[in-house]
C-alpha cells in the first residue's frame, strides 16, 4: 500500500525559488536563522496549496503547479529577502 502523505506544494516552490535566487548573493545572510525567516516570511505571503495524494504523486503535481505560480512565488521571496535583511535577528 502507497504511504498517503499531507504536503503544502507551496514550501517546495519556496525552497527551489530561494536557493536558486541566493546561489550568487554574497551579500545577503545565509544562515540558518534568516533563511527560515525568508521563508517563514515569504510562505505567510502566498496562499498554501495542501494536497493528500499517495507519495509518487506529488513530484508530479509540483511540476504542474509551478509555472502557475512561479511570478508570485520569486515575488514573495524576494521581498521577504529585502525585509529579512533589514530586520536580521540573529546575534
Amino acid at each position: 500500500m502507497e504511504k498517503r502523505e499531507l504536503k503544502n506544494h507551496m514550501e517546495n516552490l519556496v525552497d527551489e525559488t530561494l536557493e536558486e535566487y541566493l546561489k550568487n548573493k554574497t551579500n545577503i545572510c545565509q544562515c540558518e536563522r534568516c533563511i527560515m525567516d525568508i521563508k517563514a516570511k515569504a510562505l505567510n505571503k502566498l496562499p498554501a496549496h495542501y494536497v493528500a495524494t499517495d507519495r509518487g504523486y506529488i513530484f508530479g503535481k509540483i511540476e504542474k503547479m509551478r509555472t502557475q505560480f512561479n511570478v508570485d512565488v520569486l515575488k514573495a521571496v524576494i521581498e521577504a529577502v529585502d525585509v529579512v535583511s533589514k530586520n536580521l535577528r540573529h546575534d
